[in-house]
């Protein structure tokens, strides 16, 4: 009677710390630390989706963890609108380390992705673009199994002021070949796939989009003299960074300036108070595809943040430009000094 009951004691044992384990196994955890830096809020968002967390800071330390199923690419915004690559796993423990003053020297530890890309990110410091964006192409080919490799190539290859539509084709391709199951690679391919024989200048392409309002704009309805499409989430801070600038300069020039804005969040609701709050009174596309959008594709567009400025005559004068250097040039072409 005894053994039979201790036998049932072991059992439960047994039982309880599997159950245990299952708990722990499918969770991810960040515990970070920062010098210099005594309270404050950073914000973590995934990728993939826009799905955005607020993280509270005290005593230079942060903890975050949350369940998971599959492997996420998250990114953590700093005050300065700078971002930190994280590379969460089911049952992974990261720590991150970093001074308030030198956060881009920030190094995280404690899972062989997150390690790579500390390793790659404080090798390429102090490199020129060029020399970034040749260690990036090396790095992608040598790990194309890596989670690292998909942030990489978004970064370098379609984050710039001149994609590379044709190299990110080709690089998107291995990555494909060793990552049969990944989704957002398979749709990223099949974007590339359209987007490879895209010219990044020349003429604005095509398009037809239907905004919030519900009406109806096309290339041909962006004839002002200067004219802005820029491409936004409500997750992303850099991105709504320009609509305050151009709120401006649109009542200012209201007849020489044109602004259409695409949103890429899941839902048209989620972005609705940005657009209240920065008194944006153009037309805004948002149509709950996402990056699968078909005027993204009309537009040769793949990523976040991306904008394109035109003239007149339908001639694109420049693209993907940083909000700082979007705002000068728009306001050189309308004859601000």
């Amino acid at each position: 009677m005894f053994r039979s009951k201790s036998k049932y004691h072991l059992l439960f044992l047994i039982l309880l710390a599997a159950s245990s384990c299952s708990k722990q196994a499918d969770r991810f955890k960040l515990e970070a630390q920062f010098k210099n830096l005594n309270q404050g809020e950073f914000y973590i968002y995934d990728v993939s989706t826009g799905e955005k967390d607020t993280i509270a800071v005290n005593d230079g330390r942060f903890t975050y963890e949350r369940q998971l199923t599959d492997t996420l690419t998250l990114a953590i915004i700093f005050p300065n609108y700078s971002e930190i690559p994280i590379f969460a796993t089911p049952g992974g423990e990261v720590k991150m380390e970093g001074d308030a003053s030198h956060l881009r020297d920030t190094e995280i530890k404690g899972t062989p992705d997150n390690e790579l890309m500390t390793a790659f990110r404080l090798k390429t410091n102090e490199m020129t673009p060029p020399e970034a964006e040749a260690e990036a192409e090396k790095y992608i080919s040598q790990h194309a199994d890596s989670p690292v490799s998909l942030y990489l190539l978004h970064k370098y290859f379609l984050q710039s002021l001149t994609p590379d539509y044709a190299k990110a084709f080709t690089l998107c391709e291995k990555l494909r070949k060793k990552q049969p199951q990944n989704q957002h690679v398979a749709r990223l391919l099949t974007q590339l796939e359209t987007l490879k024989t895209y010219s990044t200048d020349g003429m604005l392409p095509d398009f037809q989009a239907i905004s919030t309002e519900g009406d109806t704009v096309t290339n041909a309805t962006m004839h002002a003299d200067v004219n802005v499409i820029m491409v936004w989430a409500a997750w992303s801070y850099e991105s709504q960074q320009p609509m305050r600038t151009l709120s401006k300069l649109k009542k200012k020039y209201p007849d020489r300036l044109k602004v259409l804005s695409i949103c890429v969040d899941a839902s048209p609701s989620e972005g609705k108070g940005v657009l209240e709050r920065d008194s944006v009174n153009w037309p805004n596309v948002s149509d709950n595809l996402m990056f699968q959008s078909p005027v993204l594709a009309q537009l040769g567009i793949a990523t976040l943040p991306a904008n394109i400025i035109t003239n007149k005559q339908g001639k694109i004068i420049a693209r993907n430009l940083n909000p700082s250097d979007l705002q000068d040039r728009v306001k050189l072409l309308l004859g601000e000094e």
